[in-house]
């Protein structure tokens, strides 16, 4: 099968690709620096920009399934805009070229709440994909665990380096994180499955935790989990500036975020399980291989540059 995979060079892309390329697909990346591309060998690279709809043609030439995992939380607070746009390019470019099956990867969470910007938006991104005559098949997560999420750099951060922490009530909300690996084998699995097409599915890991309970979790395996003081107190808005104070994860990704923690984000229909078989992986596991792998990239960086003798 002849597949494309946009947001290539993203988290989750770069992990699907892979995955992709071992189950025996041809697999075809849209990238906005084809220079800086450096995945996999065997890939078949196509520059250009979501936002620009000519340059998005060339990329589902002869593709039977693509992948959308775009978001635009980095743009600032026109993301919703950015969003709509970006999927209503793909989706139009998509039926233009014939392609037959769109897969997304939107956010968990139950409709009859009220939901954030960022899982509305997530949610409207859905509608756009499926207006379009390619069949969609819609997986939603909540937190993913793995090295390079921005969702799991802000609670490891935190869990690290504060011993104590106030934090607003959204420590006491349920979720179910995934870890990434859990991710991309059921991205690549339904493809599998013709029967997956035109449905939505929601994916999450074995365990359901708070986020008082991942901080913690989190904090003991980095030596010191953290001492947690719930208060009413704290906005959105205050609670991201705050972690842009004690973390690394630029305000305007923390806060979408943030804003998004109010939400429950459990499964409550669990029938991808039936179809897609996948060694589901624990949090403790997933934390700890995301903290191995971060230790690992750390090491790489600090290594002098090899040099040529002249």
């Amino acid at each position: 099968m002849k597949v494309l995979v946009t947001g290539a060079t993203g988290f989750v892309g770069r992990h699907l690709v892979p995955l992709l390329l071992d189950a025996g697909h041809d697999v075809v990346v849209f990238v906005r620096d084809a220079a800086r591309y450096d995945g996999p060998p065997g890939v078949d690279v196509v520059e250009g920009d979501i936002f620009e709809p000519a340059t998005v043609a060339p990329a589902m030439a002869g593709v039977d399934a693509a992948y959308y995992l775009i978001h635009s939380m980095h743009s600032g607070g026109d993301f919703e805009a950015r969003d709509r746009l970006a999927a209503r390019n793909f989706v139009d470019a998509a039926e233009s070229a014939g392609v037959g099956r769109i897969v997304y990867l939107g956010g968990l969470g139950e409709d009859r709440d009220q939901l954030s910007p960022h899982l509305r938006s997530r949610r409207e991104v859905e509608h756009i994909l499926a207006s379009g005559s390619p069949e969609l098949t819609t997986l939603r997560a909540a937190i993913i665990v793995g090295a390079g999420s921005a969702s799991f750099e802000m609670v490891r951060q935190l869990a690290k380096r504060l011993p104590v922490m106030v934090t607003p009530q959204w420590v006491e909300t349920r979720c179910q994180p995934i870890a990434i690996t859990d991710v991309v084998a059921y991205l690549a699995g339904v493809l599998d499955h013709p029967e997956t097409a035109g449905e939505t599915y929601e994916i999450g890991g074995p365990d359901v935790l708070t986020y008082r309970e991942m901080l913690q979790r989190v904090g003991a395996q980095l030596g010191h989990a953290p001492r947690i003081v719930a208060v009413p107190v704290l906005t959105p808005r205050l609670s991201s500036y705050w972690i842009g104070l004690v973390t690394d994860v630029d305000t305007g990704v923390a806060r979408p975020l943030i804003e998004g923690l109010k939400n429950p984000v459990v499964v409550g229909d669990d029938r991808i399980r039936d179809i897609v078989e996948v060694d589901e992986t624990t949090f403790d596991a997933a934390v700890e291989r995301a903290l191995r792998e971060e230790r690992e990239l750390r090491e790489r960086a600090a290594e002098p540059a090899s040099t040529t003798p002249t």
